[in-house]
């Protein structure tokens, strides 16, 4: 049997920060930003809000800057030698994310097999956003469901790894879970918890769920 490893990317793959955040330092609008994820987590506001928000501020956005944003990023440890991992394995690795996708697509240089993130239009934000590509929680379920069909891949074959309550549906839709450096809402509903810096280390407790399964 083989397996689907989905990983979150904001506070997930990325430790203690966002895409968004990342960019808005970047571009010196840092402020702006942390009010708008303030407004996002106590759900003043949807994603679809937020990337209405985004787009605005960003009018002036490159794909050069994407690029210096996310080289610059801290992401966990040893992303890329799980990655390899599992694909030596014969097990598959995607990535779902509710940022954008211009920024979550240059996770691919990391070996993940598939990446799937909000559709912003193309740079500079020539056209509006179109609110059903912007993805929100739930679709998180859809969009796994859709891969694993498509790579044959059992519900109880799938692991999770996530942060925060935007991974809810999925972790509730799923048997094997990680919380990865998770808050109180998405420990409450994993099977397995990490903290720390290494990416590897947080996949070797869902090999061990895998094993025991």
């Amino acid at each position: 049997m083989t397996h689907l490893h989905v990983f979150d990317m904001d506070g997930t793959l990325l430790r203690g920060t966002t895409a968004s955040l990342e960019i808005a330092r970047l571009l010196r609008c840092e402020t702006r930003l942390l009010e708008l994820e303030a407004d996002f987590r106590r759900q003043a506001i949807d994603t679809r809000v937020f990337a209405r928000s985004v787009h605005a501020l960003w009018s002036e956005l490159t794909e050069e800057h994407v690029l210096a944003a996310f080289e610059a990023s801290p992401f966990l440890d040893d992303v890329r030698e799980v990655c390899e991992d599992i694909r030596a394995r014969g097990e598959y690795s995607m990535v779902v994310s509710m940022s954008p996708d211009f920024y979550a697509r240059l996770l691919l240089r990391f070996g993940f097999d598939e990446v799937v993130a909000s559709r912003f239009p193309p740079l500079l934000f020539d056209a509006p956003i179109e609110p059903e590509n912007i993805l929100t929680p739930v679709d998180k379920v859809r969009i796994v469901e859709s891969e694993r069909a498509r790579r044959g891949v059992e519900v109880d074959a799938c692991v999770a790894y996530g942060d925060s309550l935007s991974d809810g549906p999925l972790f509730e839709h799923l048997t094997h879970t990680v919380s990865v450096n998770g808050d109180e809402h998405i420990a409450r509903m994993a099977s397995l918890h990490y903290t720390g810096s290494s990416l590897s280390e947080a996949y070797s407790l869902a090999r061990g769920l895998i094993e025991a399964a």
